[in-house]
């Protein structure tokens, strides 16, 4: 186990601050950012990646898409290309993987 910096896994300020309030509980990366047992801080609260799972973005559902701060699988889809400006498409055979985490007051 090892304690990451947030910014590690968590790309911007929006988003840790979504898992500071409960309302991501996991992230889909391009690549793992951090394994399971790893801890890190927001503020003054630590959370623990539970669970890192190598998948295709074709495995996403819309209990995903939640998980992650989207209203459904569709609007997740819409965020991705969104922030992803550079030309990035929706493939479902592309590799992703899901961090889980929990917090641990």
């Amino acid at each position: 186990m090892t304690r990451i910096d947030a910014e590690t896994l968590l790309p911007n300020d929006h988003v840790e601050q979504l898992a500071l309030s409960g309302d991501i509980t996991q992230i889909h990366r391009g690549n793992p950012y951090a394994e399971e047992g790893d801890t890190f801080d927001i503020e003054d609260t630590t959370f623990e990646v539970v669970e890192v799972t190598h998948r295709t973005l074709g495995d996403l559902t819309d209990a995903d898409a939640r998980a992650e701060g989207s209203e459904d699988l569709d609007a997740y889809r819409k965020r991705l290309e969104h922030a992803h400006s550079d030309g990035f498409e929706w493939n479902d055979d592309a590799d992703v993987v899901r961090h889980r985490f929990e917090r641990r007051d």
